[in-house]
């Protein structure tokens, strides 16, 4: 049975889809996880984690319109790598919060719709006694 990705797993591999450089295939990320991971996860197992699926996508779309790297001087190179890692991760960022912000327009107009006002969409959680459960037994 394959192994479950963690919280970090996820966040590694995320990381490592913002640094690529060169083509990305699924196939490639697996190889190169499998290396930072310890254990090699599959395709389906990547695929179904929506956080590495969008990164996924989003650097291949960043891919087919960013331009190549240059060769520079190692201490450019550790700098221009650095700022690599940040635009992919700020490009993924910002899909994501676009995304985010489309589900927002869409559950406000779900709501008015139904005539949810939005003091009632602004109330607090209720507060949840845990130890409750525990005096009944």
């Amino acid at each position: 049975m394959a192994r479950h990705l963690t919280e970090r797993d996820i966040k590694i591999l995320i990381d490592l889809i913002d640094t690529w450089s060169g083509k990305l295939t699924w196939e490639s990320l697996c190889d190169k996880g499998g290396d930072l991971l310890g254990f090699r996860p599959t395709r389906q197992t990547l695929n179904s984690h929506t956080p590495i699926k969008s990164a996924f996508s989003d650097k291949k779309t960043q891919q087919k319109t960013g331009l190549a790297s240059r060769k520079r001087p190692q201490s450019l190179a550790i700098a221009e790598q650095r700022i690599h890692k940040l635009e992919g991760e700020n490009a993924r960022l910002i899909a994501e919060n676009e995304r985010l912000i489309e589900r927002f327009v869409r559950w406000q107009y779900n709501a008015q719709k139904r005539g949810i006002s939005k003091a009632v969409l602004d109330e607090s959680l209720p507060v949840i006694d845990r130890d409750s459960s525990e005096r009944d037994r």
